[in-house]
C-alpha cells in the first residue's frame, strides 16, 4: 500500500491504492487545509515535493483553478488527486494557498465548430 507523507504535519499515512489525498487527510488527521473539496476555493493546494509519479491524471477542476504556472511547478488540488501505487511526499504553503485561493478559474478553450 502507497504511503502518504504529510511534510507540514509530519505525518506518514499507508493508505490504499487509489486513495484521494484530501479525504485521507481529513480521515487520518494529515492536516492539509480544506474547505469546499471540489476544486472550486483552491484552499487544498499541495506540492509534491516526492513521488509525482504516483499521482493520478490532473483533473478539469485543477487546470482550470491552478492553470499551467501552477501545475507546471508542481502543484495539485488534494481533493482532485489521487495517489496510485507508490509512495508520496507533499507540503503546503500558505502565501501559495493564499495566491491560489484569489485566482480566477480559466474558461475552459471550447473548439469553433461550423455548422453546415
Amino acid at each position: 500500500m502507497p504511503k502518504i507523507h504529510f511534510i507540514n504535519s509530519n505525518k506518514q499515512l499507508e493508505v490504499p491504492e487509489n486513495s484521494n489525498i484530501l479525504r485521507m487527510s481529513l480521515r487520518y488527521d494529515g492536516e492539509l487545509p480544506n474547505r469546499c473539496g471540489g476544486g472550486i476555493c483552491g484552499t487544498c493546494v499541495f506540492k509534491a515535493d516526492n513521488g509525482a509519479e504516483f499521482l493520478d491524471n490532473v483533473k478539469i477542476q485543477e487546470r482550470r483553478k491552478l492553470g499551467e504556472e501552477w501545475l507546471g511547478e508542481g502543484y495539485r488540488l488534494g481533493c482532485q488527486t489521487f495517489v496510485t501505487n507508490g509512495d508520496i511526499s507533499i507540503s503546503w504553503d500558505e502565501d501559495i494557498t493564499e495566491q491560489v485561493k484569489k485566482r480566477k478559474p480559466d474558461k475552459l478553450q471550447k473548439e469553433a465548430t461550423t455548422a453546415k
